[in-house]
């Protein structure tokens, strides 16, 4: 029988950087795919910071840079009757403002970019295949049995249709919005699936004279029919600039799915870009539902569900792979630290307690923001009965009901800044598990909007807020000292008793465990003055970050035994 430390169930971002990381922290996994390859078709586009955090400790930033599209290119997202049509409103997006890039450069050393599914997945799993993951396509997962020390998953090689098993201490499904691992464990669901119709059209034509003077990776057409199902209006979406494209459009859900052929698909092209003369190479079409969904539990037993198997929404605020990658950086580094023996197994039901409130938040913040594009067509007076065109002229008006509609749609089209800047949504998640170690005092209050903007704190549990220190003569990120796979300590000037703590610990429990004084004359200095803003700590406190840079345990002083005050923090985070 064949063997392996994790069997991952589907190669998309879940499963594809779950495997990553498992290889880069030293751990045998297994990635099983029914398909021959990976993506074929470029549904997610939006990488937000956090996930290219993700890609920079793992150590292939540049490799993901190097195949996107650019931040500068992304923001002027625009609303129209069609693109060489009449532009109803634009907003600026995914922190391209001057105010708002203002906050995501201080919030991260990376900025969004966008990347399609198709480029994305294969960096992801080439990576992990050049670090030791075995990777089986054309591999359909059958079922699954789990006992008290692994898993046993039946398999099936759709080339030669023959059937085998697979022996896992644990088990991954990462397989998507129809998971049969999630059913075979018995999931428990919330919500509804397939509440709205969509279908996606991909092409090819040269669209830069429409696009090229407002780039951006969104423009949403607003004409008769974009509001009937789908994701709340037309949208015609950048995949790479400016000559490769996919359309969304919404059918009735109530009705028969429709037969997307080359006819319709070039209409529905010609219709939306406003110019039935531009040459169309169709590249594939597909259908598919807008869903509202997550999962209560995400595990059971040594089976670990994460991405679509977990969280099922629509695409708006591009959260969907960027929470698949994330919630396998959370996963991987716990499996590690258990099968290495560094930790107790307790340590993975964090896991649930972490990732689980986060599937509810992002199916609900999506699902919330295709809602309000309800507002824009309201306040364009696009209902059904209504002549569009007519409607669309009135706005222009000298008229104080005139002037009335274009405050409403002003602010309508405002309103979606909680769909295309959520940057709190976006870096803004704080853990509450047993691998956070509570200090006793309160969670921060937010100062400003907690979706709209991120909140730097080093409260337990949070993210560790970046900030540029010096090494010698690199500059770098306090993202770039944790990480890695191991936790971090970090401290200040006057904290060496920690260090020694943080050595001590390491040793007794065999954790590596790499601790850091910050200020002048050690090897991390703050001559900007910005880590001593944001640490929340006086010098001879200190943090200890988890592998994956969240905050696990916070010390305003120093105790009279340091050693064991960090040892029962480095204790209770690992369950030991």
């Amino acid at each position: 029988m064949i063997t392996t430390d994790v069997l991952i169930v589907g190669s998309g971002p879940a499963g594809g950087a779950a495997s990553l990381f498992l290889s880069t922290y030293g751990v045998d996994n297994i990635v099983l795919t029914r398909y021959g390859w990976t993506a074929n078709t470029p549904r997610a586009h939006i990488t937000n910071q956090r996930t290219i955090e993700l890609m920079r400790d793992a150590g292939i930033e540049d490799q993901v840079v190097d195949k996107g599209t650019a931040h500068d290119l992304m923001g002027q997202t625009a609303f129209c009757t069609s693109l060489a049509g009449e532009e109803i409103g634009r907003i600026r997006t995914w922190g391209t403002h001057p105010r708002r890039l203002a906050d995501y450069t201080e919030a991260s050393p990376c900025l969004p970019m966008d990347l399609p599914q198709t480029l994305f997945e294969p960096i992801l799993v080439s990576t992990a295949a050049s670090r030791g993951a075995r990777l089986r396509f054309n591999t359909e997962y059958l079922s699954l049995e789990q006992d008290d020390d692994g898993v046993t998953a039946t398999v099936r090689d759709r080339l030669s249709d023959t059937t085998y098993q697979i022996r896992a201490k644990y088990l991954i499904g990462a397989d998507g919005g129809r998971s049969k691992v999630a059913q075979d464990i018995d999931l428990p669901m919330a919500g509804a699936m397939d509440i709205e119709g969509s279908m996606n059209i991909v092409f090819e034509a040269d669209l830069s004279r429409y696009v090229a003077h407002r780039p951006s990776v969104l423009y949403w057409v607003l004409q008769p029919g974009a509001q009937i199902g789908g994701i709340g209006a037309g949208l015609v979406r950048m995949v790479r600039p400016w000559n490769e494209w996919l359309i969304v459009w919404g059918y009735d859900i109530n009705r028969p799915a429709p037969v997307v052929d080359e006819a319709m698909a070039t209409e529905i092209v010609h219709n939306l870009v406003g110019d039935d003369t531009i040459d169309v190479k169709l590249k594939g079409t597909s259908v598919w539902s807008v869903n509202h969904m997550y999962a209560e539990k995400i595990s059971k037993g040594r089976v670990f569900c994460m991405g679509d198997a977990i969280h099922r929404h629509p695409p708006s605020n591009g959260l969907g792979s960027n929470t698949s990658i994330q919630d396998a950086y959370n996963l991987a580094w716990k499996l590690a630290l258990v099968l290495k023996g560094q930790a107790a197994p307790e340590l993975l039901q964090s896991y649930e307690a972490e990732r689980a409130p986060i599937a509810r938040q992002i199916v609900d913040r999506a699902n919330k923001s295709r809602n309000q594009f309800g507002q824009i067509f309201r306040a364009l007076g696009m209902t059904p009965d209504a002549p569009a065109g007519r409607t669309i002229e009135s706005r222009k008006d000298d008229t104080p009901t005139a002037a009335a509609q274009r405050e409403e749609l002003r602010k309508a089209i405002e309103l979606k800044d909680y769909e295309f800047n959520a940057h709190g949504v976006e870096l803004g998640q704080r853990y509450r598990s047993s691998a956070v170690v509570d200090d006793g005092t309160p969670e921060p209050p937010y100062e400003r909007d907690h979706e709209l903007y991120y909140h730097p704190t080093t409260w337990p549990g949070a993210r560790i807020p970046h900030c540029w220190l010096t090494r010698g003569s690199d500059t770098v990120s306090t993202l770039d000292v944790v990480g890695k796979g191991r936790f971090t300590l970090l401290t200040g000037i006057g904290g060496d008793a920690w260090v020694k703590a943080a050595q001590s610990v390491s040793e007794q429990l065999g954790v590596p465990i790499e601790p850091f004084v910050i200020g002048p004359g050690r090897e991390l200095d703050d001559l900007y003055g910005d880590w001593a803003r944001v640490r929340e700590i006086p010098d001879e406190g200190c943090l200890l970050v988890r592998p994956d840079a969240h905050i696990a345990y916070r010390a305003f002083d120093q105790p009279d035994d340091p050693t064991e005050a960090l040892r029962q923090a480095v204790g209770a985070v690992l369950g030991r």
